[in-house]
């Protein structure tokens, strides 16, 4: 693989634009960014970096390119598009989404059969992490090409983990989620018993912080979201909660395992979206779970 000049940057989301802008600040290179929507173009020129119209123009301007989109389909339609482009100078991809553990490794192959490199690098924690540069990011890769991209990921996250080969980050990823769900999904039922039965939330989940219960979940979606019902809608909402475990209970079928405590974080998750949360912080299962909680 050639030297690595110039970076682009493809989907400027919630995570994906704080991302791009702590990358162009940290890395030294010139960055090529691009979105469907201008805003979060304009805002990240602030950081230096350049905007483009097109997937095709990131294409011809940047030697390793980073995604981070919605979910599988937007990868696999991104990666066609870079593949196709007449004037392409990208060497190498790295995936930033979550996306299907299959669909990675097939994405990777047709990347790899045209000679540029591809790694999947999903990421965890919050927004705030991501505006400061202090993401989990887990990576799936060779590991030279690992080692070649991993001071670029040092410029979004403090906790660099590779995985294993292509598809691995995106395994632990997923299970991270999954994870996480499975928990929030006990937290609501946790809350609503707790409340229904004359215990205090706010004295509830102290108390349980301290006990063998205590989790980062806990902390952050059990006090932060639960406790004051906040589930505002530019955060990570409910169905990309639900497109996620959709990804991780297909892994588990394909393991032949038999995620039964997924599944009940998935019907809660499926009745929000139902109800009209779709949008919403996904903690707002707790409405389902206590369908009488207070405002």
């Amino acid at each position: 693989m050639a030297a690595i000049e110039t970076l682009g940057f493809i989907g400027l989301g919630v995570m994906g634009e704080p991302m791009c802008a702590n990358l162009a600040r940290k890395s030294g290179s010139s960055v090529y960014a691009t979105d469907l929507r201008q805003a979060p173009l304009d805002r990240v020129a602030a950081a230096g970096v350049t905007a483009c119209g097109s997937v095709a123009e990131v294409a011809a301007s940047a030697d390793l390119v980073f995604l981070s989109l919605p979910g599988g389909n937007e990868v696999e339609k991104v990666c066609a598009t870079i593949l196709g482009s007449a004037r392409r100078r990208v060497a190498a991809i790295v995936d930033c989404s979550t996306a299907p553990v299959r669909l990675t490794r097939e994405a990777a192959a047709r990347c790899e059969a045209a000679g540029i490199a591809y790694a999947d690098a999903p990421v965890a924690r919050t927004r705030e992490a991501a505006q400061k540069g202090t993401l989990s990011i887990m990576v799936g890769a060779s590991p030279e090409f690992f080692a070649r991209i991993r001071p670029y990921l040092d410029c979004m996250g403090t906790e660099v983990t590779h995985c294993g080969p292509v598809g691995c980050g995106q395994v632990v990823k997923l299970l991270n989620n999954m994870m996480l769900f499975e928990i929030g999904s006990a937290l609501a039922e946790a809350i609503a018993i707790g409340r229904r039965s004359g215990v205090d939330e706010q004295l509830l989940l102290d108390t349980l912080s301290k006990g063998s219960s205590d989790s980062f979940a806990l902390r952050n979606h059990g006090m932060k979201a639960m406790l004051p019902r906040r589930f505002p809608e530019d955060a990570f909402g409910t169905d990309y909660a639900r497109k996620d475990l959709a990804y991780a209970l297909e892994l588990a079928r394909e393991a032949g395992v038999d995620a039964e405590g997924a599944e009940v974080a998935r019907r809660r998750l499926d009745a929000a979206s139902a109800r009209g949360f779709g949008r919403y912080y996904w903690p707002v299962i707790l409405r389902v779970v206590d369908p009488d909680t207070p405002a």
